[in-house]
């Protein structure tokens, strides 16, 4: 049997399985893996286009749309393969993308989770940028907000190799193309699937670390991204879920007096974002950022088990504040 299942998550993307799928059929070497679509509840033509045109790739059919979080959780609860590989539907694979991850974890028990190099697919000129999902790995600041080695908010840096002469260490990496140990991906508990989408792998990776695993970027593989193919940026829902989530992210994550502290900042960083919003005129992402505070208001409390240790300030990569950096000292690179 393969060592590795790639599982593809579908709702209703029967264009992007058609335009992406043949690229990770072609390019994912059948001895090391087994192609997998786990399709969340389609009402378009996923399913008959997988069996006409796709008859080789397995399907798990789920009910319902689960998310991101809840839909993984079911597939994989249905596999048997030591590694999984976690890849959006709109992600494009070279040749040789899976190997590097494959042997390196096969030579690494430490490590967890890893992920390829995130570049972004389709750039009109020709040139390799970082994918704004997880670029080439990525961390939280010492106020939990995400940034990434090629990508701090919305500044994106084109790919010169200018990350690929080590394998760090990072504290999350993209969901958009995640390899985890099925073992550890059960025992810490799979994704949060009360995160529905978005944020949930960083907490996965952030429990991979807690538990004594590693997490890594590997600059040896790269696969291309499309982005934004089921929230786009300024989604008053990507908006609320981004917000709720990476409040949850904290208090869950963090010790508990800790966590306290860091969340009454957020709320003040937050308060300035909800001004920003109402003062452009975003009246939705206004309303979604009071709900998501709200609702992170009900939802904390079934959250009790805090850690004992602090990986923000363990990790020299997160004891920066991002947010004064680029806005007030103009930093745009790692």
């Amino acid at each position: 049997m393969s060592k590795v299942a790639v599982i593809i998550l579908n709702w209703n993307g029967a264009d992007l399985l058609r335009r992406y799928l043949p690229s990770v059929v072609e390019n994912t070497p059948a001895a090391i893996a087994d192609v997998i679509v786990a399709d969340n509840g389609s009402s378009d033509d996923s399913l008959k286009i997988l069996a006409e045109e796709f008859p080789a790739v397995g399907t798990i059919v789920l009910d319902k749309n689960y998310g991101f979080a809840g839909g993984y959780n079911r597939a994989i609860e249905q596999v048997s393969h030591p590694y999984v590989v976690l890849l959006n539907s709109d992600v494009r694979t070279p040749q040789g993308w899976l190997q590097p991850m494959f042997e390196y974890m096969e030579a690494n028990p430490d490590v967890g989770a890893v992920q390829p190099k995130l570049l972004h697919d389709g750039e009109p000129d020709g040139r390799e940028m970082f994918e704004y999902a997880g670029a080439a790995g990525g961390y939280l600041d010492c106020h939990g907000y995400p940034y990434c080695r090629g990508r701090i908010f919305e500044s994106i840096e084109q790919d010169a190799g200018q990350y690929d002469d080590i394998t760090p260490s990072v504290l999350w990496a993209s969901g958009a193309c995640l390899m985890v140990r099925t073992e550890l991906y059960r025992r810490v508990g799979g994704l949060d699937a009360d995160f529905f989408a978005h944020m949930e792998e960083i907490d996965l990776c952030w429990r991979i670390h807690l538990l004594g695993s590693d997490v890594r970027m590997l600059p040896g593989s790269r696969v291309y991204h499309l982005g934004g193919a089921s929230l786009p940026q300024g989604n008053p829902r990507k908006t609320y879920l981004n917000f709720r989530n990476n409040l949850l992210l904290l208090h869950k994550n963090l010790p508990k007096t800790e966590g306290k502290r860091l969340l009454f900042v957020r709320r003040l960083y937050d308060t300035l974002a909800l001004g920003m919003a109402l003062v452009k005129g975003h009246w939705g992402d206004a309303r979604a950022i009071l709900r998501a505070h709200r609702d992170f208001r009900k939802m904390r409390k079934a959250y009790t088990d805090h850690p004992t240790r602090n990986l923000l300030r363990e990790m020299p990569e997160c004891r920066c504040n991002i947010v004064i950096d680029h806005y007030l000292r103009h930093r745009t690179v790692f």
